[in-house]
């Protein structure tokens, strides 16, 4: 009955994450508009770091409780779901072509990324302050690049043109209002996301990361996955690898900096090795399918089937490692 409880505690509380987080970002964006702030500088930074509000609130929250372990796993294990998951499920029913910016830009800053989180993290198997200030100073650099290319093309990527286009306009009493209360719910809905994803790991007896990298980063990748499968069976698949990647690099420069400012982290052998080293993995094996030769710039079918199985090999080890714990 405990356990049971402890499940719908955490399936309500990521129901009403990602509601309130639509709602927040929804009124954030109205008052920008209300304000005339340029689309460009709405859409680089409401609409972009918006979308990962998941992440950042549970992320927050389980740092400032002591359970920094959570927070490192929601960020790796969410960009473990984002590529295995969510690209891999998604191509398989429609191949999903890598668009130009994708390629010439947010790749490329993907794997920068990637590459200096695996380089600060085996330095010391610490997520440290520094470490945190540094993602944080990439992450700045980042978008004030990202915001330049924007202006100078006069657009945005299509995905974020995309969601700033969906967004409802509000009056300003609803716009407030909105952000007043879709604020209070989103910390709401973080406290009993923790709540109930802690109950379970206590239950099981296993550790809040590994809690963090399959349960917690599963249920807030699962919008991204909705989404995605929308946009490409609409005939959009080619904004599905961008907002992928956007929500990736936002996950490793903006989500994993906040348990290491908060309350730094000493990380496990296996964590580095295994959960680490498989968000390294997925990620060069999508850099593959981009840049490899004779690559089509296509996540095809047959490379969608390999993603996904390499998720699903990815949560049967941890599944076993587990088990052979008890």
């Amino acid at each position: 009955m405990f356990l049971v409880l402890s499940f719908f505690i955490l399936l309500g509380g990521l129901v009403l994450l990602f509601w309130s987080a639509d709602k927040f970002v929804a009124s954030a964006v109205a008052i920008a508009k209300q304000m005339e702030v340029s689309k460009l500088l709405i859409g680089l930074t409401v609409v972009s770091v918006g979308t990962s509000a998941p992440e950042i609130v549970v992320t927050l929250i389980a740092s400032l409780q002591g359970k920094s372990g959570m927070a490192f796993g929601n960020a790796i294990g969410s960009n473990i779901a984002n590529i295995g998951l969510v690209l891999g499920m998604t191509a398989i029913v429609v191949p999903l072509p890598f668009a130009v910016s994708v390629l010439k830009f947010e790749m490329p800053w993907l794997l920068l990324a990637t590459l200096l989180v695996a380089l600060i993290l085996t330095w010391d198997y610490e997520l440290s302050r520094i470490d945190g200030v540094i993602l944080f100073v990439m992450l700045s650099a980042g978008m004030y690049q990202m915001f330049r290319a924007a202006r100078k093309r006069h657009q945005l990527p299509d995905g974020l043109e995309e969601e700033l286009q969906d967004i409802e306009d509000m009056s300003k009493r609803q716009a407030w209002s909105w952000l007043f209360v879709g604020a209070i719910l989103l910390i709401l809905a973080g406290e009993l996301v923790v709540f109930g994803a802690s109950d379970i790991a206590e239950y099981f007896g296993i550790p809040n990361s590994v809690v963090g990298v399959t349960i917690v980063a599963l249920g807030t990748s699962l919008p991204e996955l909705a989404a995605t499968l929308t946009a490409a069976t609409r005939g959009h698949p080619e904004i599905a690898i961008g907002n992928v990647v956007g929500s990736n690099i936002l996950n490793i420069l903006a989500v994993l900096p906040i348990p290491a400012l908060i309350l730094p982290y000493a990380l496990s052998t296996v964590e580095i090795w295994r959960d680490l080293g498989a968000m390294f993995a997925f990620t060069m094996l999508l850099a593959l399918f981009a840049y490899g030769i004779r690559s089509k710039k296509i996540v095809t079918r047959f490379e969608g089937c390999v993603l996904l199985l390499g998720y699903f090999g990815f949560m049967a080890i941890l599944a076993v490692q587990e088990i052979n714990k008890i």
